[in-house]
């Protein structure tokens, strides 16, 4: 049996943890986030996208910092216009890159929480950039993992369906060969996540998760709709993924999405014989 080493736990700390707001669950009245004129730490400005350092500091031997990416408290990714969404991933990268180039820390981790099921806090829509001191987060992450049936395909981009998700069941990967197209990959997930809370499996998902990762120039970006994690996973580290039927129609279904938008001129069909 092969066990991880203490390199690869991240140690959570409780006690920072205390006072944290919360209103994932449950609304509030008052959201941090909302309240931008107290906002201390912070590291950049544009326009209404904050980068700052998370308050409760609670991963050991990390730096933990966010980007509030709209003044609107109940926006998201879904909800944007096709301008403020392209800023909004066109930043969120900036900051990561930022982070990356200090050559600081081991590994540097970006993804967004939203929605109850998604391990998320704060509804108020943000990323979370996370410098890791000790550890390499994408350790046990591997290439087949961004690989899968694919939805779509051009030169410069590939969106795809995992099948060998990191966790299960059903993820989507969109993947550019280079910085520069960080546009489409913005509008290709801005899509896919209206496809996910509106119409994967009948609307049923209020959740999500955003991951990216680098690969030279490449850059990856993982969506997965949130439920209840299998116990496979849990207690195997056991993956699971829908079946090639299931699999076949989502597809479809998402393409489709893509499609509707080609007469809007917000996405490029040219699909090199695919």
């Amino acid at each position: 049996m092969n066990f991880l080493s203490n390199k690869d736990v991240l140690v959570f700390e409780i006690e920072q943890a205390k006072g944290k707001p919360r209103d994932v669950k449950k609304k509030t009245d008052y959201c941090p986030f909302c309240d931008t004129e107290n906002l201390t730490n912070i590291i950049d400005q544009r326009s209404d996208m904050i980068w700052l350092e998370n308050k409760f500091k609670t991963l050991q031997d990390t730096n933990q910092t966010i980007v509030i990416e709209s003044h609107e408290h109940e926006a998201d990714i879904s909800t944007y216009s096709v301008e403020k969404n392209r800023e909004v991933f066109n930043y969120i990268y900036e900051c990561w890159n930022k982070m990356i180039q200090t050559g600081k820390y081991t590994s540097v981790l970006m993804y967004k929480n939203f929605g109850p099921m998604s391990g998320g806090s704060l509804r108020h829509p943000h990323f979370q950039i996370i410098g890791l001191n000790k550890v390499d987060g994408y350790k046990h992450v591997e290439p087949e993992n961004f690989t899968g049936m694919n939805v779509f395909e051009n030169k410069h981009i590939n969106v795809n369906i995992s099948e060998k998700p990191v966790m299960g069941f059903v993820e989507f990967n969109i993947v550019i060969n280079n910085p520069q197209y960080l546009d489409d990959l913005a509008e290709f997930a801005r899509v896919t996540v209206k496809y996910i809370l509106d119409d994967f499996y009948g609307g049923k998902f209020d959740s999500y998760n955003i991951f990216f990762y680098r690969d030279g120039k490449k850059i990856i970006c993982k969506l997965t709709a949130r439920y209840v994690v299998s116990p496979y996973f849990v207690g195997y580290r056991l993956s699971q993924r829908d079946g090639d039927k299931q699999v076949t129609e989502i597809k479809e279904a998402l393409l489709a999405r893509f499609k509707e938008q080609v007469e809007s001129k917000e996405i490029e069909l040219e699909t090199d014989g695919n």
